[in-house]
């Protein structure tokens, strides 16, 4: 049976607290004060520690930093006065699993209890499932910086606070997130990613939040949004810093609130999901020019994750190539081609702005050039601008002939952000302004066109 620890210097919260988890089948110990606390832990191991973050005698903050000293196996949740963002941001900084606010919700207690407790199963060696396989696999190299990055993912999985992952476009922040995802205690919710540059702006509340019938014209049934459909999950929100600021601020209360409510609904929902967010850009300069919210930022970004560019992972390339190659020639069944000494030092002397994701389209390439089974120098045609066939006036006239007008409006516009992609070596937002259009309609017209699928490219790798 396990067993928690309740720490709180008020009689009534200690008992209220100890029934409600004796009634989920848990043992309790409780204690006043933070000296209580440390006595008791010395004579009981415990799967919980639950500590307000006012003690008598000290603070949770200070027990906490004890618990992670001496007791590194033991996750600590703190309860924090009511509307004390401050000190449950703190708390989740200096390393509590998760907080809870008074006045106490005690379904939310309870979800977090549970959560905290599956870090015992999650820590025990089990067979992981294929896709968590697949995941693992993928997170390729030894060099020192993926090793961070590695260790990092490692340390994060254990706590529930939010996550923000920076890193160039390619670099790997969707795998990242999966992987602390597939290594939490939520391991067996939904992970739910979200293209936050992809939704347009007057749709993003209710694909957010979902909303009920008849909130709207054409709202004929009740839709859950992103926020019930990661219920006890995760919530990975790429490319945040796309958020409108109107946005930003409805995001906000729910992350606070730990609830949403559906549009056309008067009615709050609870929320118990977690934040992972990424983006390319740099938030840090977007708080500055106030064009992302400096409250919002400090709320995702408790826990800052750098996944590094492949520029910094030199040594790995010759592992990730012979991944790449091996996974992309698997569905045929043949044995994937070596590369030429020569081939493979341009590969790990490239710059490789596109990141992972550039190597791996340099690799498709290469496959559909090559011939026997070698990959030479010529074969990677690095620092190409442009590679795929561009429609001559000509061949749009007799596609003109034989398209009706709306496929032929989509396959011009296709063909121009196709070719300026290629121009700006897959830079999403050098390619807007070469178009001159915004960073958020590209990848709304990307989505719709179905450019990325059709690039062979995954925005989380």
């Amino acid at each position: 049976m396990s067993r928690v620890l309740i720490v709180d210097d008020e009689a009534d919260i200690r008992e209220l607290l100890s029934l409600t988890l004796q009634r989920m089948g848990l043992e309790t110990d409780c204690a006043g004060n933070e000296f209580e606390a440390t006595q008791l832990m010395l004579k009981h191991s415990y799967d919980l520690c639950l500590t307000d973050m006012r003690l008598p005698d000290g603070d949770g903050l200070k027990l906490l930093e004890h618990v992670g000293r001496h007791y590194a196996k033991t996750p600590v949740a703190v309860i924090t006065a009511h509307g004390s963002a401050e000190n449950a941001v703190a708390a989740l900084k200096a390393g509590a699993f998760d907080y809870v606010s008074k006045p106490i919700q005690l379904q939310h207690l309870r979800d977090l209890v549970r959560q905290a407790l599956k870090l015992n199963v999650v820590d025990k060696p089990k067979k992981a499932s294929k896709s968590q396989a697949q995941v693992f696999k993928d997170l390729l190299g030894t060099s020192a910086a993926i090793e961070r990055a590695k260790e990092m993912i490692g340390k994060v999985a254990r706590s529930q606070a939010p996550v923000y992952i920076s890193g160039e476009s390619g670099s790997g922040k969707e795998l990242a997130a999966r992987l602390v995802h597939h290594q939490s205690a939520r391991s067996d919710g939904p992970f739910v990613p979200v293209n936050c540059g992809a939704i347009p702006e007057n749709l993003m509340e209710s694909e957010f939040f979902g909303y009920r019938k008849g909130a709207f014209t054409g709202a004929d049934q009740d839709k859950p949004g992103f926020f019930q459909a990661a219920h006890r999950g995760t919530l990975f929100l790429d490319e945040v810093a796309e958020l409108p600021l109107l946005m930003q601020v409805k995001l906000l209360r729910a992350i606070q609130e730990k609830s949403v409510r559906q549009v056309g609904s008067t009615d709050e929902a609870a929320a118990d999901v977690r934040i992972i967010s990424a983006t390319h850009q740099d938030l840090h300069q977007l708080v500055a020019a106030g064009d992302f919210r400096q409250d919002l930022f400090y709320r995702l970004a408790v826990v800052e994750l750098r996944m590094p560019p492949l520029r910094e992972m030199r040594d790995d390339i010759p592992a990730l190539t012979s991944a790449i190659l091996a996974r992309m020639t698997a569905p045929l069944r043949v044995t994937p081609p070596k590369l030429s000494f020569g081939a493979l030092k341009a590969l790990q002397t490239y710059p490789f702005p596109g990141n992972v994701r550039e190597l791996e389209n340099t690799l498709e390439r290469a496959l559909a050039l090559a011939s026997g089974d070698e990959i030479r120098v010529e074969d990677l045609q690095l620092g190409a601008h442009d590679d795929t066939q561009i429609i001559t006036k000509q061949d749009l006239v007799g596609l003109r002939a034989s398209l009706p007008l709306p496929e032929y409006l989509e396959r011009i516009e296709k063909e121009a952000i196709v070719e300026a992609l290629h121009k700006t070596r897959f830079n999403r937002t050098r390619t807007a302004k070469l178009l001159g259009i915004t960073f958020r309609a590209l990848r709304y017209r990307m989505e719709k066109l179905g450019i990325n699928d059709e690039l062979g490219r995954n925005d989380g790798q």
